[in-house]
């Protein structure tokens, strides 16, 4: 079912550190986790604040599920942290998936040992090297990356932190 009810509450807009968030009310947080199939992970949600849409995350930080709230989400809605805001959430069922750069898909294809060991990691994994190198702005980066990323594949190195395990 892609097409979830939104699920209205009213919260007031706390700050963690330096990150603005709102908790969810329990029969919300309950609906919205039974929209998603799952109370783990990262819940990707679609939200409303003030009437103003966007995409966002829950998460569950310090045993408490947060939404936290992006500085273009409080400017557009006209709320900072401490005010009282109108909220709107579903569950997106929608993956995130980043594409393949061209660089990548290339040295895999060049590399049947570290293919089969991209083949084989976590699809969020994958998706988080995809993501990376993507993301990357200069062409000399991208290939530098790309080469860190197939040593790691190889079992020589890390890359994004972590050795392959």
């Amino acid at each position: 079912m892609d097409n979830f009810p939104y699920l209205p509450f009213s919260a007031q807009i706390e700050i963690i550190g330096i990150n603005p968030f709102v908790f969810l009310p329990n029969p919300v947080l309950r609906s919205l986790m039974q929209q998603a199939g799952t109370d783990k992970g990262k819940i990707r949600v679609y939200l409303k604040i003030e009437g103003f849409e966007f995409t966002q995350t829950l998460v569950k930080y310090n045993g408490h599920w947060r939404l936290y709230l992006n500085t273009p989400m409080r400017v557009k809605a006209k709320k900072e942290v401490g005010d009282k805001a109108k909220f709107e959430i579903r569950f997106n069922p929608e993956e995130k998936i980043h594409p393949i750069s061209l660089e990548l898909k290339k040295a895999l294809n060049q590399n049947k040992t570290a293919k089969t060991n991209f083949d084989n990691l976590s699809p969020s994994l994958q998706n988080e090297i995809m993501r990376y190198i993507s993301g990357l702005k200069s062409e000399k980066t991208k290939e530098e990356n790309v080469t860190r990323a197939i040593q790691y594949l190889l079992g020589k190195g890390k890359f994004l932190g972590r050795g392959l395990q």
